[in-house]
């Protein structure tokens, strides 16, 4: 049963929820992908929120651009966390996306990443869902700890070619 919705208002948001699919996969956490407009199928949109707690979604990542009205709508309905991921606009490069997710009214909160933050969002979800979850907990610290490897691998190019290191 998947634990995270991830929704998107359209394919032009596919590859950075696709950021989000991947880190989901790599810490082995099932998911669930649509592609739902709030404003152009509301009928649709309302029956995705209303059923995701019956579907046994424990949180809700919602990708949104310009007016980004979708993880707002996700989270007045659905009663778990909903991360939104402002999307990256040719207008205003995202921030219009930026100010309408994290710019919530008081009572529906939505936790919001970096402009085209998927990789961050599914990260978050990962977290959340770790505070039940040991063996996903232990994932998520082997995660951070293959990051902390990948910086002191670079860093050691680095000094193998001859650059001073800070101290």
């Amino acid at each position: 049963m998947a634990k995270v919705g991830i929704v998107m208002g359209s394919d032009s948001d596919m590859p950075v929820m696709a950021k989000a699919a991947d880190i989901l996969e790599k810490l082995g956490i099932d998911y669930e992908m649509t592609i739902i407009s709030a404003h152009r199928e509301p009928d649709e949109f309302f029956e995705y929120a209303k059923g995701a707690e019956a579907k046994g979604f424990k949180v809700i990542i919602a990708g949104a651009g310009m007016a980004a009205h979708l993880p707002g709508m996700c989270a007045a309905i659905f009663p778990m966390p909903v991360i939104g991921i402002p999307m990256h606009t040719t207008s205003l490069g995202g921030r219009d996306s930026l100010y309408s997710i994290v710019q919530m009214p008081t009572g529906i909160p939505v936790a919001t990443v970096a402009i085209n933050g998927g990789a961050n969002a599914a990260l978050l979800a990962a977290k959340i869902l770790a505070v039940s979850d040991e063996a996903l907990l232990q994932k998520l610290k082997d995660y951070s700890k293959e990051l902390k490897e990948q910086v002191m691998a670079k860093d050691k190019k680095l000094q193998d070619v001859g650059y001073k290191q800070y101290s």
